[in-house]
């Protein structure tokens, strides 16, 4: 019998965070991993795939070149290379998480946690254990949602396998336009892949504004090698002489499209099933989520909940809040969840970014607000950079003009957020950022400029 202070199940950015701070703060640590060291995020996730990403922007430059009268010859895409390349620096920071985790004494157990009542849970994997804790975090994240009509198999792929393909497509098919649909459909289509997009929704990556996510519908569609079915009901998806056959209905139309591959992207579940959460007496919900409090605990006050095993965005970041709010709280300190606002990104073409509310859930909360924004159009960096399609959005309170959310599409979206991010946490005004001496010429630029027109001074728009 293993005897810890808190025992964490999932290693992934969220446990493993929680494992490094509850150990900084003097806890005996306990971390369960089944898989890999970084969890879904390091290994098959967030870094792969923007490994995946950057390397199509690679083969995408000559084209944008170009323009600037700079003229490559051919390119070619030696995919086994690129996996090489990718995969190293997945090792990398899978190695420095191991590294973290041995420096400050952290327990790690290789295997499968499940409850065996609410003080003790059994280890399956290599060896067998029983771990008795005084605290315990769960964080064993999400999974794909894998659908009857289209179960995954050597042909119809999640994003996991998708990521470890051996070769490069010739053709892809993709169910799904959310943010995963769209990054990897971007990027495969970028490496030089036929890719057909299927969305059941009226437009793609419907968790975002609508005049951003046109800005990306509007830059995929005139790809010569994409193309993008919105209000498309997906029928079924059938393996068959080395290719999938999709049968669709768009627009009451049948379509029929045959591809190399298909990558279903049509949601994740919560990876709470095999934890036998009932003999811990933790409640959850229909779809299998755990409810928390602000403190990250669940209904048994000494065992928490973190990142896609909870309710709300199932973003790796948002975990780590919580794996630190929680080890934290386990430690005697205190902290509130919702006292933090939570970026999120998609690494689209153009990428894409927000913080807070959009404007029209705003609108469906009868909250007061101004809109000011700023096109990249007119800003000297982009220009520069051949990429001015894109914008910074403040959404603005009219009485004492803090800034309530904020929007940025376009190049360097992802780097941008976080000065919003920021500004919205810190309670600035419009007028605090405007007085703020940004760069010349940066892209930061965008959003002094947004708070400029805010405040009734713009200096570079009417």
């Amino acid at each position: 019998m293993i005897t810890t202070d808190v025992l964490i199940i999932g290693a992934g950015p969220g446990g493993y965070v929680a494992a490094l701070r509850a150990a900084q703060l003097g806890k005996k640590v306990t971390i369960v991993e089944k898989g890999g060291l970084g969890g879904t995020c390091l290994n098959e996730g967030c870094i792969p795939s923007k490994a995946l990403i950057e390397a199509s922007h690679y083969a995408a430059l000559p084209s944008k070149a170009a323009q600037a009268g700079v003229h490559y010859g051919e390119v070619t895409v030696h995919f086994g290379e690129l996996q090489k390349w990718k995969d190293a620096i997945v090792h990398q920071l899978t190695s420095g998480v191991e590294g973290l985790l041995i420096s400050r004494n952290v327990s790690i157990i290789k295997g499968e946690a499940s409850f065996l009542d609410p003080y003790t849970a059994a280890i399956s994997g290599e060896k067998e254990e029983m771990v008795s804790f005084s605290n315990c975090i769960i964080a064993t994240g999400s999974k794909p949602v894998n659908v009857p009509s289209f179960s995954f198999d050597d042909r119809i792929l999640s994003s996991k396998e998708a990521l470890d393909l051996s070769e490069k497509p010739s053709s892809l098919a993709v169910i799904g336009g959310g943010y995963i649909g769209i990054e990897l459909g971007t990027a495969f289509a970028n490496l030089g892949t036929e890719v057909t997009i299927f969305e059941g929704l009226p437009r793609i990556l419907s968790g975002f504004s609508e005049d951003m996510s046109s800005l990306v519908y509007s830059e995929l569609a005139e790809k010569e090698n994409v193309t993008i079915y919105t209000g498309a009901k997906v029928i079924r998806a059938d393996s068959r002489n080395q290719q999938v056959e999709i049968e669709a209905e768009v627009a009451g139309e049948r379509k029929i499209v045959k591809a190399e591959y298909a990558l279903v992207t049509i949601g994740r579940k919560p990876n709470t099933d095999q934890l036998q959460l009932e003999k811990a007496g933790i409640h959850i919900s229909e779809k299998g989520y755990i409810p928390v409090d602000n403190e990250c605990r669940t209904n048994q006050p000494h065992i928490f909940a973190i990142g896609d095993v909870t309710p709300g965005y199932a973003l790796a970041h948002r975990a780590s809040l919580q794996g630190k709010l929680a080890a934290e709280v386990i430690s005697g300190g205190a902290g509130d969840v919702s006292d933090y606002v939570i970026p999120a990104v998609v690494f689209s073409d153009p990428p894409l970014a927000a913080v807070g509310l959009s404007e029209a859930e705003m609108d469906k909360a009868g909250i007061d607000f101004e809109v000011h924004s700023f096109p990249f159009s007119h800003n000297g960096r982009t220009l520069t950079l051949g990429e001015d399609k894109g914008f910074v959005k403040l959404m603005i309170d009219p009485e004492d003009q803090t800034i309530l959310s904020a929007e940025a599409a376009g190049l360097g979206a992802p780097e941008l957020i976080n000065e919003l991010a920021v500004s919205i946490q810190s309670g600035l005004t419009a007028e605090d950022i405007s007085l703020v001496v940004h760069a010349h010429p940066t892209l930061g630029e965008s959003i002094m400029e947004a708070a400029d027109k805010a405040i009734g001074f713009p200096v570079h728009s009417l």
